[in-house]
């Protein structure tokens, strides 16, 4: 959640994040290109001083965000079973809330920049590319092991089955501008954009493949 502190009360630590939500909207908006340390310190009503006390240049301020996006992906995210004790359920409300946030607008907005600066911020790029697939997939390959006891390798290609019936082709249609994007999130309801029904089958149809299966 963003910070609510008055501007003149920003100090330290408080004022840094502050910071960093005003350049993530700057960074969205503009670009990195065209997104400068003079709008983000306007936006962020400090002086240059200040902003250069805590981020030593534009580049250093950019990865800095993309950390911060990273955090509160993996925030609102969670892992599988602190969705329901029942795995379908746990399964499809994850997967729904994953797909939810990938067609996010702002979430579209940086997928884009953070593409555009592959070449400038290969780590960034990396990191960002981490935090919304490979650690989304180690979450759910080891609730798949744990809780149907399966081996890893089979955990592993469920896990990529799953996610690929998830986000094709939605994900891809999203990021060309193809399809709306989700425009705001609830922090209890999945957007009605997403389709559960289509999740459920999915996730059904992957239980009953697996080696061993136990639906509840």
């Amino acid at each position: 959640m963003r910070p609510t502190t008055t501007t003149g009360a920003r100090r330290g630590e408080k004022l840094r994040e502050h910071i960093l939500w005003i350049a993530k909207d700057v960074f969205l908006e503009m670009g990195f290109e065209r997104a400068s340390m003079d709008v983000v310190a306007a936006r962020a009503e400090t002086s240059k001083r200040s902003l250069y006390a805590h981020f030593e240049s534009k580049e250093k301020l950019f990865l800095a965000v993309i950390e911060l996006v990273r955090g509160l992906f993996l925030g609102r995210l969670k892992i599988p079973g602190d969705y329901s004790d029942k795995p379908a359920e746990a399964l499809v409300m994850f997967c729904g809330r994953y797909l939810e946030a990938l067609l996010y607008e702002k979430g579209i907005q940086m997928c884009r920049v953070s593409m555009a600066e592959t070449a400038r911020f290969p780590e960034g790029a990396a990191q960002y590319f981490d935090v919304l697939f490979t650690q989304v997939e180690t979450f759910l390959s080891a609730y798949l092991k744990t809780t149907f006891g399966i081996s890893t390798r089979a955990s592993v290609e469920a896990t990529h089955r799953l996610l690929g019936q998830t986000l094709y082709p939605h994900l891809p249609r999203a990021l060309f501008g193809i399809d709306p994007l989700i425009k705001s999130l609830d922090r209890e309801a999945i957007a009605p954009e997403v389709d559960l029904k289509l999740i459920r089958k999915a996730v059904m149809d992957l239980i009953e493949s697996l080696p061993t299966s136990r639906v509840s």
